[in-house]
């Protein structure tokens, strides 16, 4: 059904945005003392991007509220398309529209998605869920009401295990999350706003698309803790097949709730950021928050109970609305759905194509990334964070074939397919569609392995021998090293003249290390190899060079 656009209001433009946000907060000021309005005042002036770990005794208590649109070709409640890109207004059931009459019809596939999400995320299943109905009033929600799970969601008590990775160090590790509850939902409209014209106007497309609700415990300490099992998790999704992940289409949202407090004391007042759609988003977020919740209690002020939303151009959380009362949506059950019954395997249900059954969702699950991860480090002695390239890239089956089937290096192997082909990959922007559509041909790739296993071409080398062989695939690995000369040099005195000319002309840099500044080992041996182009064995300069650094 074509639906007319429904709704008109008023646009407001980004500056009309700050500037009612900067009349409420002058407002507020009023109704203070001087010295409280002082105190709020001088925060304006101060340096919200200090480092948090100049204040210890400090931590941040993050919680994180997921809306994963549910990967359907149909939604929640109708039978209307969920395609992208449709438009507007052209996948709208009667249902969705919310015209008098309509019933709400339980789509099977989305029941399914939320079991298997449970499943891996290790949730209790409840085998007898509800459906409950959420007032609340916006122009993109023509029932003024969401069906949502609130007395008795579909699964709880989950535990999540994610890797940490350090944006500024790199370093990672494992840790664990606590899954509070996973919930199903009709997802709401969407507003388009004409500048020009000064209107908004609404898409119902995405009204009654399917949701879970992934709600976690206040596990994290900052942002990049944050964004790490939002990754983890989104790749989960995706080797499920509950969701297709895509941020930057909504498909995968995030609300943060933040708080901080002096270690050993309760949790401070928290704060909501909406709608965060990246994982860059969530990391800057987050840690903007923290700094000026820190920032506000160290100079006298008072965090208050708000909904916030992140200013992706200044990088920073603005004012939405303030929470001084418990909103009273009003929830009360959906007449118009009976209780959602799942069924532990075949022996308890009945020939009924609509029944949920979780023995046989169980038979369609796939292996979850940390299993994969797992066996890579315990079969193949792989480092974590090779392991998580790997597996996140696709390319885990890929590696395993080169090594189990065609005796491959594990070492040189994984080495190969870390450096040189997941760049191939990000260059040709083909992603996580490696194991769909290799650029290269498996025999190509395979000669490439067992060529750099035996030592015989650098990673550089290697990387232009994949980059010559994609535009040019009918041309042998060999013939390609011959022409470009990507042999590796192993003349130790080819390299020690190299190295000779490289201290020679930084010899600051040779005096720096010698009085103990390490790092200026690093910037010698990089001009070492790109003198020499690449290709070199990196082990073989780091002996060499050592050497000549302490004659």
């Amino acid at each position: 059904m074509s639906m007319p656009m429904v709704t008109v209001l008023r646009y407001q433009c980004r500056q009309w945005h700050k500037l009612c946000i900067l009349c409420r907060q002058l407002q507020n000021y009023e109704n203070v003392t001087n010295k409280r309005a002082q105190i709020i005042r001088s925060f304006s002036n101060l340096d919200l991007n200090s480092r948090r770990d100049q204040l210890p005794e400090w931590q941040g208590v993050i919680g994180l509220e997921i809306h994963a649109q549910i990967q359907s070709v149909s939604k929640l409640f109708s039978g209307a398309a969920t395609n992208y890109n449709a438009s507007t207004n052209t996948q709208v059931a009667y249902f969705d529209a919310a015209l008098p009459g309509t019933l709400p019809v339980l789509n099977k596939k989305c029941v399914e998605a939320g079991i298997k999400t449970a499943l891996a995320l290790n949730c209790d299943i409840n085998m007898m869920s509800l459906f409950d109905r959420k007032h609340y009033f916006y122009a993109d929600m023509p029932a003024g009401y969401q069906i949502t799970q609130y007395r008795k969601p579909l699964a709880i008590n989950g535990q999540m295990p994610y890797v940490f990775l350090c944006t500024k160090t790199d370093y990672m590790e494992r840790r664990s999350a606590k899954i509070f509850q996973i919930q199903l939902e009709q997802d709401s409209g969407k507003s388009l706003h004409d500048a020009k014209a000064g209107l908004s106007l609404i898409d119902l497309n995405r009204a009654g698309i399917g949701l879970m609700e992934i709600v976690t415990a206040p596990n994290f300490t900052c942002g990049d803790d944050a964004a790490s099992f939002v990754r983890d998790l989104r790749d989960i999704l995706v080797t499920i097949g509950a969701c297709d992940g895509r941020m930057a289409e909504g498909s995968l949202r995030v609300d943060a709730n933040i708080s901080v407090n002096r270690l050993g004391e309760p949790m401070g007042t928290r704060t909501e950021v909406k709608n965060l759609n990246s994982l860059r988003n969530i990391r800057l977020a987050v840690d903007y928050e923290i700094n000026r919740q820190i920032q506000l209690l160290e100079s006298g002020g008072v965090v208050e109970n708000e909904t916030r939303s992140f200013d992706v151009e200044d990088g920073e959380t603005l004012l939405m609305r303030e929470k001084e009362k418990v909103l009273d949506y009003r929830f009360m059950p959906e007449p118009n759905l009976p209780p959602l019954i799942i069924h532990k395997d075949l022996s308890t249900s009945t020939s009924d194509s609509n029944v949920v059954v979780i023995e046989l969702v169980k038979s369609q699950m796939k292996e979850l990334p940390e299993e994969k991860r797992k066996r890579l480090e315990e079969k193949y002695k792989m480092e974590l964070k090779n392991a998580v390239i790997l597996v996140r890239a696709n390319l885990s089956e890929l590696f395993e074939k080169l090594v189990d089937v065609h005796g491959c290096n594990p070492v040189t192997t994984s080495a190969l397919l870390r450096y040189c082909y997941v760049t191939l990959l990000d260059n040709l922007k083909l992603g996580d569609t490696a194991h769909m559509a290799s650029p290269l041909r498996e025999a190509a790739l395979l000669e490439i392995a067992h060529i750099f296993g035996r030592g015989e071409i650098s990673l550089h080398s290697a990387f232009v021998l994949m980059e010559t062989l994609v535009a040019q695939p009918d041309q042998s690995c060999i013939d390609i090293i011959e022409e470009k000369g990507l042999w590796i040099v192993t003349d130790e005195s080819v390299i020690m003249s190299i190295i000779e000319e490289v201290c020679t002309r930084n010899r600051h840099a040779v005096k720096a290390f010698k009085k103990g500044k390490k790092n200026q080992f690093e910037i010698l041996r990089n001009k070492v190899v790109k003198k020499l182009e690449g290709k070199s064995s990196i082990e073989l300069v780091n002996q060499l060079l050592n050497a000549k650094l302490k004659e």
